[in-house]
């Protein structure tokens, strides 16, 4: 098989499994045509979410997706599942809020067990993802913990598999994010928490989870759109989505004679609480997400389908993969 046919597949794969997923949003916004052969009409992805530039604002980090304006849509009110990942056991970093916040409710409602990491002070975020995961039927587990050293990782792993009767699922999602214009703006602090969070803590907690793992699990790292492209203020933090993406690419390498299959998701400009904890130059959260294509930010839920798409057994070829989700701009 060429190169180019591998990517083509992978990525009609990713499409028709998140436009399988999307149906319930659609309906749940009245965009449905002929309920009754359950026909979905389709939707301008310019205008599925606003357009208007993002208030400016700032919380202290990390923050809480509950005080921001707009608070991002995770899905809470429009995903629906249809039992894809039923009985699987799912530990989310960062599902709290945003993007991991999106994947623990969708894998609840496809049927999974979860348990959320998050900053400790995000507790009043990671109590309503209990909610909405319980809501669904589903056993929900909070695991709050600061995941820069080795033992916190290895702790998180360990309550996750006897909380849950086990581990199939993994997603490495939590993140810290500073922009700063110039290199000599990063202090030493700020570089070694970016590494600590974002691949020290991948590296420690897949180390960790994948003894506890059955063939047939799945890993899903989440990259960025500045694995590929990174941005000049985000020097630091796109450093580490660099190495998150090599990271995914080996890891697939050794695991695939386990049986499990590792993979990554690179979001774009999505709105989540990272934007306004420091994540934006100061006066640049207007700007957020207006330079696409698509000429918006995305939000968290249009992410989910692409974590419920590489978590299924729909997905049983794809490993070492990245799918991209940035509104027109950037790679894969």
């Amino acid at each position: 098989m060429s190169e180019g046919t591998t990517r083509r597949t992978v990525l009609g794969g990713a499409a028709a499994a998140a436009g399988m997923a999307a149906t319930a949003p659609a309906q749940a916004q009245g965009a449905v045509t002929g309920q009754g052969s359950g026909t979905v009409a389709i939707r301008d992805p310019r205008s599925k979410y606003t357009s208007t530039p993002f208030p400016e604002q700032k919380q202290t980090w990390p923050a809480l997706q509950s005080k921001m304006t707009p608070v991002p849509d995770c899905g809470e009110k429009t995903y629906r599942g249809s039992g894809r990942l039923a009985g699987r056991k799912a530990l989310v970093t960062g599902g709290d809020s945003g993007i991991g916040r999106a994947a623990a409710i969708a894998f609840a409602r496809e049927g999974a067990d979860v348990a959320i990491n998050y900053y400790p002070t995000e507790e009043p975020d990671a109590r309503e993802v209990k909610s909405l995961i319980e809501a669904a039927g589903r056993k929900a587990v909070l695991l709050p913990a600061d995941i820069r050293t080795e033992r916190a990782c290895t702790k998180l792993v360990a309550d996750a598999v006897r909380a849950l009767g086990g581990l199939d699922l993994l997603v490495n999602n939590a993140a810290y994010q500073q922009s700063k214009e110039d290199i000599s703006q990063i202090s030493d602090d700020q570089f070694v928490r970016t590494f600590e969070t974002n691949i020290f803590a991948i590296f420690r907690i897949s180390k960790a989870a994948i003894p506890s793992m059955p063939p047939g699990s799945v890993i899903i790292n989440t990259g960025s759109v500045n694995s590929y492209d990174p941005g000049e203020e985000l020097l630091d933090y796109a450093s580490t989505k660099g190495a998150i993406l090599i990271f995914t690419k080996g890891l697939a390498k050794q695991l695939a004679k386990k049986g499990i299959r590792v993979n990554m998701v690179a979001p774009g400009p999505i709105w989540t609480p990272l934007q306004v904890a420091g994540g934006q130059l100061p006066g640049k959260l207007g700007e957020f997400g207006q330079d696409t294509p698509l000429g918006r930010a995305g939000q968290p839920a249009e992410l989910a389908p692409l974590y419920v798409m590489l978590a299924s057994d729909e997905a049983s070829f794809s490993t070492g993969t990245a799918v991209g989700a940035h509104g027109g701009k950037g790679n894969p």
